[in-house]
């Protein structure tokens, strides 16, 4: 598999306190089978779609035990080199570089307005082995009250590019104030301000969206699994789609990227 494109997202992984539970709720919901887990690297256990990798899942180490959440991971062809453009641009590391057998390098941090994510400079684990198809990751979106600084934040750590979708409110509408990065004029990633309709408790987040074959069943799986809808299921042009939370608390969306309704919007490069 060739080296992906710096910036791109390129793998996910969650820290769940019962990890069977997360086992059974994503087999159910998603689809996913599950490898053996990696003893020597703290029981990260792969899951998989088709064979093919598409997730983690990970007990909390010693210590960092506390709400379940996704964390998703950005490509880059040097982890130290992003560590430092992180730092530069306002971002709190996390965790410095750290080298994972022969699979690779990766960094956690966080952004100045607190959105936490992960770098991956990739050894012989490449990161998602299947996207955009059911069971697999297709698209994230970065929610945070201060849109402002994701804005300058994300471009000048990646090579992004800033675009509006033609139509949208101004940037004073919370409501409506949605950017998206690109990377060679294709968009990788979305960036939604978030409004009074999050509780203050509710910190910033990525939120990762996975494909499915049919967004209401998979809704209805996560709800008899123990999970919580949050928003949807909602009709819009790049597909059906529902937010949830998961039966330990981490936010995931679903959408069925074949169901769609509207006309897809213009999008222009922010200047």
């Amino acid at each position: 598999m060739a080296a992906q494109a710096e910036g791109m997202p390129c793998w996910a992984d969650a820290m769940f306190t019962d990890i069977e539970k997360a086992k059974e709720f994503y087999g159910d919901v998603l689809g996913w089978t599950f490898g053996e887990s990696a003893t020597e690297f703290g029981n990260y256990t792969e899951a998989y779609s088709d064979g093919k990798a598409v997730a983690a899942v990970v007990p909390p180490m010693p210590g960092q035990e506390g709400k379940s959440a996704w964390c998703l991971y950005f490509a880059s062809p040097d982890a130290a080199a992003t560590a430092e453009k992180i730092r530069a641009a306002g971002g709190e590391l996390l965790m410095e570089p750290m080298t994972v057998g022969d699979f690779g390098t990766m960094v956690l941090a966080r952004d100045p307005a607190g959105v936490t994510f992960g770098v991956w400079q990739a050894g012989t684990h490449e990161g998602f082995q299947k996207r955009g198809e059911p069971g697999a990751y297709c698209w994230a979106e970065v929610f945070t009250r201060e849109p402002g600084k994701a804005d300058a934040f994300f471009p000048a750590v990646f090579p992004y590019g800033l675009q509006h979708m033609e139509g949208e409110a101004d940037a004073g509408d919370e409501q409506t104030d949605f950017k998206l990065f690109s990377l060679g004029g294709d968009t990788v990633l979305g960036r939604m301000a978030m409004g009074e309709e999050f509780p203050p408790e509710i910190p910033p987040y990525i939120q990762v969206f996975f494909a499915v074959g049919d967004c209401d069943a998979a809704v209805a799986k996560a709800r008899d699994r123990g999970g919580e809808l949050h928003f949807g299921p909602m009709d819009s042009p790049f597909g059906r789609f529902a937010a949830l939370t998961d039966s330990q608390g981490a936010s995931f969306a679903v959408i069925d990227l074949n169901t769609t309704k509207g006309a897809m919007p213009g999008l222009t490069d922010e200047k």
